[in-house]
Parts: C-alpha cells; structure tokens; sequence
C-alpha cells in the first residue's frame, strides 16, 4: 500500500511559477518510480513527468521539457514538480503517481494515485 498526497496547487499568471509536492508513505522507495499527469477538461489524461528514485533519471513529455523539473527527497518521502514559464495550455489537474516501472508512468498508467490538485494558468 502507498499512500500519496499533494498540495501546491494555484493559480498564476502566463510566465509564472508553481512548485507541485508530493509525499508518499506506507513503504520505501528505493525502487518505485514517480511521477506526474495531468488532465485538462474535455482531453485525455497525459503523461508529464517521471523519475526513478533509484537511478535519479528523469523523463518529460516534449511540450514541458526544458520547462517543468521532476526532483525528489528522499530523506522526506516527497517528490516534487517545479514548473516555470508557465503556459495557460498547462491548464490541467495534476496528480501525482507511482509504480515500480518507469515505462508503465510514461505510458500513462499507474499503480497509485494522488488525488489531484489544480493548476491554473492566465493568460
């Protein structure tokens, strides 16, 4: 069992900045990966962000790359998202999420979720 829970959410303006939190408990995680998707009304949920804790790589979906910074503490359980220069296309609940395989996050699948949190973004 893995409990997830989120907070950071808001509203900004285009260009601005939010930083998402996640902190996970109920086991170790030297081997899950982690990770964030989010879902805009009307549109299908999309994978953003992963990474494994045991191998500290990272991988994003194309339109935030360069953008959004997938990082975790493991001291503190807690995997976070930095988002910058935000767009208002980022517009979208996002939850975080955990799985034993990175591939299984990237394909838009996970065992464990959050509960999702909103993110606004004006333009």
């Amino acid at each position: 069992q893995v409990q997830l829970v989120e907070s950071g959410g808001g509203s900004v303006q285009a260009g601005g900045s939010l930083r998402l939190s996640c902190a996970a408990s109920g086991r170790t995680f030297s081997s899950f990966a982690m990770g964030w998707f989010r879902q805009a009304p009307g549109k299908e949920r999309e994978f953003v962000a992963v990474i494994s804790w045991s191998g500290g790589s990272t991988t994003y979906v194309g339109s935030v790359e360069g953008r959004f910074t997938i990082s975790r503490d493991r001291a503190k359980n807690t995997v976070y998202l930095q988002m910058n220069s935000l767009k208002p296309e980022d517009t979208a609940v996002y939850y975080c999420v955990a799985d034993s395989s990175p591939s299984v996050i990237i394909g838009g699948r996970a065992n464990y979720w959050g509960q999702g949190t909103q993110v606004t973004v004006s333009s």
